[in-house]
This record gives structure tokens, sequence and C-alpha cells, in this order.
């Protein structure tokens, strides 16, 4: 008697695992498939039943200026839920074409989605057999997807509107082979221009020098500055017409990339030199030598 209760018990559990998983899967209920046609109005049209995996006998039938509606409330097990993807998927299977729509899907389970001829490809509508119109819902965890054909789906044509041309698909290969075209290189401006400009910076030092000498410009000091820094002297007038000779280089010959490098070099020789130079002159000021 004892080992008769343990094997119903063990009997209980496993009948109480097998409904459990069971109903663990994905499914629908309060499905409908309707056809809508332009201007019925609200309950015009064709309107079928849709029971979880078991598809209608009879052809559904969609004209040119009808809506395809198909509604249904998704369920995990026997609760409704939102999956993390359902839609509906048509199939030639003469031709082995698929494509899918997703259904608009709520909180609630809630599901919806509509078709219409505008929606469908070429392919589909040049077909000559029934699609077949399959449910899919599916979502994370351990619930089993739900996948099973619903109803067959007949397109029917307005002879008077003309099909339209499938588009070429794209396929991957081999291009034209491209020609670049460069822009030429820029040029220097007219010699004369640039003479023009040359004789009118020349044309300034004239009256530099005069108000150098009219302001008590001394010369005298030059054998003291480079004797007591020589270097910083030297080395600061030499950057300074080295920058110059590098701008000449630049309109001339040098591109951007050959002038910055140097004129950065040239730019710290004459930061770090002419401060110490500058230093000299303001001692020879300060001890009242100009």
């Amino acid at each position: 008697m004892r080992l008769q209760g343990l094997l119903s018990q063990a009997f209980l559990l496993v009948s109480a695992l097998t409904s459990t998983s069971v109903a663990a899967s994905w499914t629908f209920t309060d499905g409908s498939v309707n056809v809508v046609a332009k201007g019925a109005g609200v309950g015009g049209g064709l309107k079928e039943q849709l029971l979880p995996s078991k598809a209608l006998s009879k052809p559904v039938t969609i004209g040119a200026a009808d809506t395809l509606k198909v509604t249904l409330t998704v369920q995990d097990g026997k609760t409704a839920k939102r999956p993390h993807q359902a839609f509906l998927l048509l199939q030639d299977s003469s031709k082995k074409l698929d494509i899918s729509y997703p259904f608009s899907v709520k909180e609630s389970g809630k599901a919806k989605v509509e078709l219409t001829h505008k929606d469908l490809p070429a392919q589909f509508l040049r077909s000559s057999s029934p699609l077949s119109a399959s449910i899919v819902i599916a979502s994370f965890g351990s619930s089993a997807g739900y996948n099973s054909e619903a109803f067959p789906l007949t397109i029917e044509l307005d002879p008077n509107i003309p099909i339209p041309v499938a588009e070429k698909p794209v396929r991957y290969g081999k291009l034209p082979e491209i020609h670049h075209i460069f822009r030429s290189d820029p040029k220097s401006p007219n010699i004369t221009i640039s003479s023009f400009f040359l004789l009118a910076v020349v044309a300034t030092f004239s009256p530099l020098f005069g108000a150098w000498a009219y302001l008590g410009g001394n010369i005298n000091h030059i054998s003291k500055a480079m004797s007591d820094a020589p270097l910083s002297h030297a080395l600061f007038v030499g950057s300074i017409i080295g920058i110059e000779g590098v701008f000449f280089l630049y309109y001339t010959v040098w591109n951007l990339f050959q002038t910055l490098p140097v004129l950065a070099a040239l730019g710290v020789v004459a930061f770090l030199f002419g401060s110490r130079a500058l230093t000299e002159v303001q001692g020879r000021r300060l001890a009242g030598l100009r």
C-alpha cells in the first residue's frame, strides 16, 4: 500500500510537470481575419475566426481596393502578454519567396496587422497560386514559440490597374572604374603683381630708417651689444631673417607641410634668444646708455 501511494504521488508530479511544460508555450486567442472593401463601412466585408494550429479551409481573397486585417490576443500559456516578436508570414511555395509583416502589439497582448496591395511585393501580385499566411510568435524565455499556418491567401487583381514592375535586385560585383579628376596645384600670382607689392614693401624702408634716426637710434652700441650677448643677438636677428626667407620660399616653391616645421623651429629660436637679447638692451637702458 505504501508503494502504491508513492507511485500515485510520482504520477501526479509527472502529470503536473507535463501540464506545465505544455502550457509554457506561446499561442493566441480571439483571432480573426477580416477583408474590408473600400467604402464598406464598419462590419462590412468578409470576417473569419482564426484558431491556433488550425488553418482555414477556404482561401481568403483580397481585392485591389480591399484591406486585410488580422487581429488576435497573444498569450504566453494562459496569460495575455506582449512577445518579443509577432508577425504575419506570407509564403509563395512555388517561387520560394516569403515576406513578413510585424503585428502592432500592445502590453495587453492585443495585436493587429493590416495589408493592402500596395504593401505586397510585385512578385506576390504575379503569383498564380494562393499564398500561405502563417502566424509566428516568439520571445525570450523558456516558452516555446508558435509557428503555424492561419489561412491561404488569394490575391485578386484589377484588370484595369497594371501590375508594378519588380525592381531589379542589388547584386554585388565589379563596378565600372572610377577616374578621379584632381584640382591642379595653386599657382603664384602674376610676376607684375608680385613686383608691385615687393616695391611697395621696399619703399617703406626709407621712412622707417628716417624715423629711427629722428627718434635717436644709436648704432654705436652695436659693438657693446655684440660683446655682452653675441649669441643672443646673432641668433635673434638670424631667426628673423630666416623667417622672412621661409615666407619667400613658401610663396615660390614650398608647400604648407614643408613650411610649418621650419617656421616652428625658427619661431622657438626667435622667442628664446630674443628674450635674452631684449634683457641685454634693458640692462643698457637702466645703466643710462642709449
